[in-house]
């Protein structure tokens, strides 16, 4: 017993004289910007004048004067922006998901050049958001885009539509072209975990008769949850500091602005870097309480086991 006792002792402190080295690297590569970010969100600091600033405290985040309240929790465009990009993350990262589990269930059959369609399914996601969102935003162009041109071809349209100008079209059409950008990333993490399940279970139910839709949600699905649920925080983390994407199909239009992009406003477009530095401060623990909410929701732990 006391053999064993040493040799875990042993092993826990190899892992962490391995892990010292990347936790340093993390921590000056992440932790500094991160707390410098916090350090200037506290302050009155502008980009044209970024050596002479003060400490004003919380007053970029709220603040009282004058009967009025300002700051960022107290601007109407922030929790405009704050809206859709939860709306935002929901719909695609729903989409995705279902979309993804399907891509993967049929990929997981056997049948001809299967390898050969699994590599062309990755190509959308493999393209550089920036380059997938320019050749989306000349399809969805209302004057010269394809998808108006074939949509009006059978008659579904009678009139260009102005895809990322109308502002009740334009997040719909950032979520579609997410959707087809991100589905492959859904489906190869699924697909992964489709590839570990014993095929005994499956076995089983086809000698016993079991409808195969039932197979899959009593064997399938719980099987697969624990990867399912990773798959959906990262794609999640994704969505919420989503940026590129929208910028680049419909810049800072405000029917379609992010956390990201009203943070990213501020800081370069008002060079107000304290009050860029609290809206990106503001991001940052929104995605930390939601990632550690769907941690505990979904009752995952690290090692894999379930807490119940």
């Amino acid at each position: 017993m006391a053999g064993e006792l040493g040799l875990t002792r042993l092993r826990v402190r190899a892992a962490w004289r391995f892990l010292l080295p990347t936790l340093v690297v993390l921590a000056l590569v992440a932790g500094w910007p991160l707390v410098r970010t916090l350090w200037f969100s506290l302050t009155d600091a502008h980009l044209d004048d970024l050596g002479n600033y003060r400490f004003v405290g919380v007053d970029n985040y709220l603040q009282f004067d004058d009967g009025e309240w300002y700051g960022v929790l107290a601007d109407a465009d922030w929790w405009g922006a704050v809206w859709r990009t939860f709306w935002f993350a929901l719909v695609s990262v729903s989409l995705e998901t279902v979309l993804g589990m399907i891509v993967a269930l049929a990929l997981n059959v056997r049948f001809p050049l299967r390898g050969l369609l699994r590599a062309a399914v990755l190509i959308p996601w493999a393209v550089p958001t920036v380059v997938s969102a320019k050749m989306w935003a000349w399809m969805l162009n209302d004057q010269f885009g394809v998808l108006n041109f074939v949509l009006m071809g059978i008659g579904i349209l009678h009139a260009p539509v102005a895809w990322t100008a109308d502002p009740d079209l334009a997040l719909w059409a950032v979520i579609m072209v997410d959707v087809w950008k991100a589905t492959p990333f859904m489906a190869l993490l699924i697909l992964a975990s489709l590839q570990m399940l014993p095929g005994d279970c499956y076995e089983a139910a086809r000698v016993d008769g079991v409808h195969p839709v039932r197979v899959f949600f009593r064997v399938t699905l719980p099987l697969i949850r624990p990867a399912l649920l990773v798959a959906v925080i990262f794609r999640a983390l994704d969505a919420l500091r989503v940026f590129d994407l929208i910028y680049v199909l419909t810049s800072n239009s405000r029917s379609t602005m992010s956390m990201s992009v009203y943070a990213r406003q501020q800081l370069v477009d008002f060079q107000d870097i304290g009050y860029g530095s609290a809206a990106s401060t503001l991001l940052f623990l929104v995605i930390v309480m939601l990632t550690v909410s769907v941690i505990k929701l979904g009752r995952l732990r690290l090692d894999g086991s379930d807490p119940r």
